[in-house]
């Protein structure tokens, strides 16, 4: 790591040097010095160095564009969002890591399991079932770890990162994107030109708040709290690192149970904003996190004899995301352009999907000359597409569907739902799964009236 902040701060000096004798060496001619500048600029800009922008700038330098990265933090750095399904594994191959994937400490997955709020645990979902061979398993991975590999990954490809340089604006001209405005740790700031803004900086939103762009999910007003815990129970086998998802009492909310390597486990709970932080008698964190253990049959006995081994976080009402994916000259990708939420962890398989099909246009727009919207946001509708799917299997849990009900009574699109729990979102059979599933659940409550009316009369 100080090997890498130590050649990222040689190259800018001798490019801040280079820059300065190229001036000096033509001061008559300034539109040469300038030419010649222009020459090794970059031809992107990615904002943020997470695991969209280091999938985006790795796949574009490949095809041989020169690409910048300005992340703010020093890495390796915390973030949440630990669980990876297998259909990241198309784009960790193309980005030439699978190999160190597999020779890493990341506990491999396997599965997804379910407990009720009785406390029934679920036969699993294995991957492997659906989807036989190396795509049926993925990893569970600490995130300081993993964004450190796919950071070192793009620098290993060509990619000019640069750590502890912030973005403070993105420059505009007649509408088009034409670079950024950043200042690094010693508050030198300086603008850099390029064709193409990636922005990747996550949930900061850096050009989807500037231009108005931010839609918030109107249904999935949720919000989380969690902590690590060492010594937790464990499955063996083959079950060892497969993510369990666990109701509370009343199905008001769900815990994720994430099996880390070096004995660690991620436990958090979701619920709604209004239940968990509104109307209650404390707003201590700890205080919540324990109240709902206490009302989750499935995470007790799992925690009992654990030790708590990191401080309690919070994210609250974090899902949304842009009115489009690309504009002139700039792109989002990653949480830069949407969140939908910790269920079924789509998250960094978003983040590597929507990077890849991003680095694709952009590639190809550079090729052409091409940078514009319609350009560098063709892949935006299949994207959206897919996005949507997960939203709509996270939308029907949160409704109470009985997933193990409709299997019983559909076992014939079983495929389809494991198809969303790996991440095979984009393809349109898996609409065929909406119709039945609200048949479903418009059955269940034309039960559940009759039943609430009695009660009540």
């Amino acid at each position: 790591m100080v090997a890498a902040r130590s050649a990222d701060a040689i190259k800018k000096r001798v490019f801040d040097t280079w820059k300065v004798s190229v001036a000096v060496l033509y001061p008559d001619d300034p539109w040469r010095a300038a030419t010649m500048i222009e020459a090794v600029r970059p031809d992107v800009v990615v904002i943020g160095g997470g695991p969209s922008g280091a999938t985006v700038a790795t796949l574009v330098a490949q095809k041989g564009f020169r690409v910048t990265v300005l992340e703010r933090e020093r890495f390796p750095r915390y973030h949440i969002g630990e669980s990876l399904i297998p259909e990241t594994l198309p784009v960790l191959e193309r980005l030439g890591l699978l190999d160190k994937m597999r020779g890493s400490r990341f506990i491999k997955k396997h599965s997804v399991q379910f407990v009720s709020e009785q406390g029934k645990l679920s036969e699993p979902f294995y991957f492997a079932d659906y989807k036989p061979g190396e795509g049926s398993r993925t990893w569970q991975v600490l995130r300081e770890e993993f964004d450190q590999m796919m950071l070192d990954n793009a620098r290993e490809h060509g990619v000019d990162v640069q750590e502890g340089v912030r973005v403070v604006d993105v420059l505009f001209e007649s509408g088009r994107a034409v670079g950024v405005r950043a200042i690094d740790e010693a508050g030198v700031e300086r603008e850099i030109r390029c064709s193409v803004v990636v922005d990747a900086a996550g949930q900061s939103c850096l050009i989807q708040d500037r231009l108005g762009l931010r839609e918030w999910d109107p249904e999935l007003k949720k919000a989380a709290i969690w902590t690590y815990w060492k010594g937790a129970r464990r499955e063996i086998g083959r079950d060892e690192g497969g993510t369990i998802v666990m109701q509370t009492q009343g199905k008001t909310g769900w815990f994720w149970y994430i099996p880390l390597h070096d004995d660690i486990v991620s436990v958090g709970v979701v619920a709604p904003f209004d239940y968990l932080f509104k109307g209650r008698a404390s707003k201590d964190l700890e205080t919540i996190y324990h109240e709902e253990v206490g009302r989750c049959l499935g995470v007790q006995p799992r925690i009992a004899t654990a030790e708590r081994v990191a401080p309690f976080r919070a994210a609250k009402e974090y899902s949304y995301r842009s009115r489009q994916v690309a504009g002139d000259g700039w792109v989002m990708v990653g949480d830069a352009f949407g969140f939908l939420d910790p269920l079924y962890s789509s998250g960094i398989l978003l983040a590597l999907v929507s990077g890849a099909q991003a680095a694709d246009a952009i590639a190809d727009g550079l090729s052409k000359g091409d940078t514009t919207s319609a350009q560098l946001g063709a892949w935006g509708p299949g994207y959206i597409a897919g996005m949507d799917r997960m939203r709509k299997l996270i939308c029907h849990f949160y409704d109470g569907l009985n997933f193990g009900r409709f299997v019983r009574e559909h076992p014939e699109r079983k495929g389809l739902i494991t198809d969303v729990l790996i991440g095979d979102l984009f393809k349109p059979e898996i609409d065929s799964l909406w119709p039945l599933m609200e048949e479903m659940r418009a059955a269940e409550m034309a039960v559940a009236r009759p039943v609430e009316a009695a009660a009540i009369s």
